[in-house]
């Protein structure tokens, strides 16, 4: 396998970070910081997908940055899994820049210009997290993703930003730091090294008993996953603005969690490791909770955000399972699920925001007949729907099928139930919002005809993100390409 020396991952990272300076400096004319971060975000775009050719034909790409001390290092690395990951941040970052024009300026923010400086840093260290070469570099852009999202969450400046942006630090760097760090300080004690190896590195170093905690740590550690009990801070960060909610939730935030949890356990434990101790079953066990609690909270929550929030919860668990299940499929489906989800639950958050630039409306009770006034947003929403449900035309699909053939190659079928129980739960939260928008007579229509669809910067990356989830169903490379040629290099 070819490896190839090159700064590119370490540009495709800084990028938006060096975008901050002429962000902040053009505050006073709009048009121009937006222009900046247009101009950042096809840059960082562009350095990404030049790097996918040598990906795709078998190479890497590495370049070290700074060596700490021996085994300990600041570097990168670019292989399937990263490309996977940064292709959609970096092309989401894209689309939600677009919305967040619409959004922001249509509801007259405040301190816009704060936004877009702290969004930028967020994918910068998105990219950072999906390049890291080692559990060192991973662990420092997830700090500091925390420290960059957290003035995005409290944008409000109002008692309850304020209270949510409290819970979500606690959760977040309380978890970081007082299980992430301290189970990566044991591995470097154990091996030496905190270096990525598709084979893993802790076969042999220590008892099942370690094991075990270290794996627990790490999973819970990274409480951005959101995996139960640890996902408090997810619903209650829906109190920032839409672009924010569908950044955590369908990019940088929520996806860091399941990439770190999906990097570290396949490529600091192994998935030999993991088979010989048997722990996949401890991981279906905490994936599965999660997901059916998740998925039944859904079912109860009027608030649309907080509906897609829980939604959301259950999601990212799916990835979590695709590890759990240690087989080829399982594995590639959980990687591809990364992409898919995000596709589709950033779609269904443009829509929530669209509907509240409209019509000033948050709950689902309050939006009975919408879809006769907004069509365009609410067709959008079913695609956007179909695609977390798993029902084709739609991405969703992929991934949902390769997890459900990875639970009979793992011979595992009470997930297999788990995973068609809970798609049952996504469809019924989901589809009675679109039921409801279009099939009610003008007596029960809430909207008069006055109400029409958002402004052009809000509909549009809608419209495209859930044209794009349509066409990854018939199209699902390169994702699909990157997924397996990630789990051949872990043995999978």
């Amino acid at each position: 396998m070819e490896t190839v020396v090159s700064i590119k991952p370490l540009l495709a990272s800084l990028v938006s970070l060096v975008a901050v300076i002429p962000i902040v400096m053009s505050g006073k004319r709009p048009n121009l910081r937006e222009g900046w971060t247009f101009l950042a975000g096809v840059i960082k775009f562009g350095l990404i997908i030049s790097m996918l050719p040598v990906i795709l034909a078998g190479g890497t790409i590495q370049y070290n940055l700074w060596q700490v001390m021996p085994g300990l290092a600041i570097a990168f690395k670019v292989d399937g899994m990263g490309m996977l990951f940064a292709i959609v941040a970096s092309t989401l970052w894209l689309a939600t820049s677009a919305y967040s024009i619409g959004y922001m300026r249509s509801q007259n923010e405040h301190s816009q210009t704060r936004y877009f400086s702290f969004f930028a840093v967020a994918l910068s260290a998105t990219i950072g997290v999906a390049f890291a070469a080692n559990l060192f570099t991973l662990y420092l852009f997830y700090e500091m993703l925390s420290l960059a999202t957290y003035p995005l969450v409290t944008h409000h400046q109002d008692g309850e930003a304020r209270a949510s942006g409290r819970k979500y630090l606690t959760y977040i760097l309380g978890t970081s730091i007082g299980l992430v760090l301290p189970a990566m300080l044991m591995v470097f004690h154990l091996t030496g090294t905190l270096d990525f190896s598709g084979a893993g590195i802790l076969a042999g170093t220590t008892s099942k008993t370690v094991i075990i905690c270290l794996l627990l740590m790490f999973v819970f550690g990274f409480a951005k996953a959101g995996i139960m009990p640890l996902q408090g801070w997810l619903p209650a960060a829906m109190v920032a603005p839409t672009p924010v909610s569908a950044l955590l939730h369908a990019v940088a935030v929520v996806k860091v969690g399941v990439f770190s949890i999906f990097r570290v356990l396949t490529f600091i434990f192994g998935v030999e490791l993991l088979r010989t101790l048997d722990l996949g079953g401890v991981l279906c066990v905490i994936a599965s909770i999660t997901i059916l609690v998740a998925s039944l909270i859904a079912l109860s929550q009027d608030g649309l955000k907080r509906r897609l929030a829980f939604s959301t919860i259950g999601q990212l668990s799916y990835i979590v399972l695709g590890v759990a299940l240690l087989s080829p499929s399982g594995l590639t489906g959980g990687l591809l699920h990364i992409a898919m989800h995000a596709f589709g639950k950033i779609t269904l958050f443009f829509c929530a925001g669209a509907i509240f630039v409209a019509t000033g409306k948050k709950n689902i009770s309050e939006m009975v007949g919408i879809g006769k006034r907004m069509p365009v947003t609410m067709i959008a929403f079913l695609i956007g729907s179909m695609s977390v449900i798993g029902i084709p035309p739609t991405g969703g699909f992929i991934s949902k099928w390769h997890l459900l053939l990875g639970t009979l190659e793992a011979n595992r079928i009470p997930m297999l139930v788990v995973l068609l129980s809970s798609s049952l739960l996504n469809a019924a939260y989901f589809l009675p919002v679109f039921y409801r928008a279009f099939f009610c007579t003008d007596e029960e229509s809430m909207f008069e005809a006055k109400v029409v669809e958002a402004p052009i910067w809000c509909v549009a990356p809608l419209v495209m993100t859930a044209a794009i989830s349509v066409g990854l169903f018939f199209y699902p490379q390169p994702f699909l390409d990157l997924a397996r040629m990630a789990v051949r290099s872990m043995g999978g």
